[in-house]
């Protein structure tokens, strides 16, 4: 089957989409991806993902914050998604996300295939918490709640609707009533490889040999709640003088951060590594002594995994996570870590000096998350629905 899938950013990095389309790949399956693209990037072969990239720029994005308050983002997506299925004669279509949706289902009125909408996230949530939205104009002009209704109407549409953790999947087929059996649940994961195939950079072990360090790997919007984890170091340290919380990725309130870093006099206590790539990561958690994922409880928060979570466990990382649902449950159902109270600095810094001072408990928090990623949880098997579902909609 020509597999179609529609990605309204740029490609790569995402490892949802690579991991799905991979494995769609080593099915038998065709995949081209259309994705978008702000310099004169070409069409490319990528691991065998025919990657076909469209131009874009800054006012196209900043309309796509507005794709359900005005027409003008479906309209300009509209001719390329149809050239996209045209040229490349598209058999199913795998949409993920929810922006670009709209101009999806309006151009598939004209080929009627199957689609299947990917929510990687609770969007209208998880927009609740974009900086743009808490102020002028964003406030008054973008409405989550309308783009919940949409989201109502494309999942309803939608032939199958994968999503990320039992909990999403729940929360969607209660919205569902009569159409339960067409969400299908494809948790992130890491495939096998991230943990068996390791290079470890020295320079970054070394950087932090006699430090005690609380790693963060991914977006740092504060809805992460990394405010909490910086507002506990100054209780931390009285204990534990090494202590050193590693923050590898960034985002545009980073300032706050670093301001509040600066503000509680414990620059030298946090390292910010700013974005780096994938392939580094195994080095910092080598490097490292506890994941951590301090996320502030929300409706989205609490139904999804964070794909971080993955990746310290397949290394054999010990965790320390907030009490959003989802992550609470998987952190206490297979003993890998601790769970702090969310937006509680005390708290997660209680935890941080008891995990600090029984290294044996972290050691068996440690050969714990291991072997739940070895036995249960790496891609090659939480993938295998997706496989399932794309054979049931190749053979109909």
């Amino acid at each position: 089957m020509r597999i179609g899938m529609i990605l309204d950013k740029t490609f790569p990095p995402d490892p949802r989409v690579e991991n799905e389309a991979l494995t769609l790949l080593e099915s038998g399956h065709e995949v081209y991806l259309f994705c978008i693209t702000y310099t004169a990037e070409l069409d490319e072969n990528y691991k065998g993902i025919q990657v076909k990239r469209y131009p874009s720029n800054k006012i196209t994005y900043k309309l796509s914050a507005l794709a359900y308050e005005l027409p003008f983002y479906s309209s300009i997506l509209k001719p390329k998604i149809k050239n996209f299925i045209e040229v490349n004669q598209i058999e199913a279509i795998h949409i993920h996300d929810m922006r670009i949706a709209g101009a999806v289902f309006l151009v598939n009125q004209m080929f009627k295939l199957s689609i299947i909408l990917d929510l990687h996230d609770n969007f209208p949530e998880v927009m609740k918490e974009y900086p743009h939205l808490k102020k002028f104009p964003g406030k008054y002009i973008i409405s989550p709640q309308k783009w919940l209704k949409k989201e109502q109407e494309f999942i309803e549409k939608a032939d199958k609707v994968v999503t990320v953790s039992q909990e999403f999947v729940e929360s969607i087929q209660q919205r569902l009533k009569n159409q339960k059996n067409k969400v299908v649940l494809v948790p992130n994961s890491v495939r096998k490889s991230f943990y068996t195939n390791i290079k470890i950079d020295n320079t970054i072990t070394n950087k932090f040999k006699n430090d005690f360090v609380l790693l963060y790997i991914g977006d740092t919007g504060l809805r992460r709640g990394l405010e909490t984890a910086i507002n506990a170091i100054p209780k931390i340290k009285k204990t534990v003088k090494s202590i050193k919380l590693v923050i590898v990725g960034k985002s545009t309130t980073d300032p706050i951060l670093h301001q509040l870093a600066k503000d509680l006099k414990v620059e030298d206590n946090i390292s910010f590594e700013g974005w780096q790539s994938e392939h580094l990561f195994s080095s910092y958690i080598q490097a490292a002594h506890i994941g951590i994922s301090p996320l502030i409880r929300s409706k989205q928060h609490d139904v999804a995994y964070a794909n971080k979570l993955f990746q310290y466990m397949g290394l054999g990382l010990p965790l320390l996570v907030s009490n959003a649902i989802a992550q609470k449950k998987l952190v206490e159902s297979n003993d890998v870590g601790l769970v702090h109270k969310e937006k509680n600095p005390s708290n997660f810094a209680d935890k941080v000096v008891f995990m600090y001072a029984n290294k044996n408990l972290r050691s068996t928090f440690a050969s714990n998350a291991k072997q739940f990623i070895e036995k249960e949880f790496h891609w090659e098997l939480t993938s295998k629905e997706l496989i399932k579902m794309y054979s049931e909609i190749d053979n109909k």
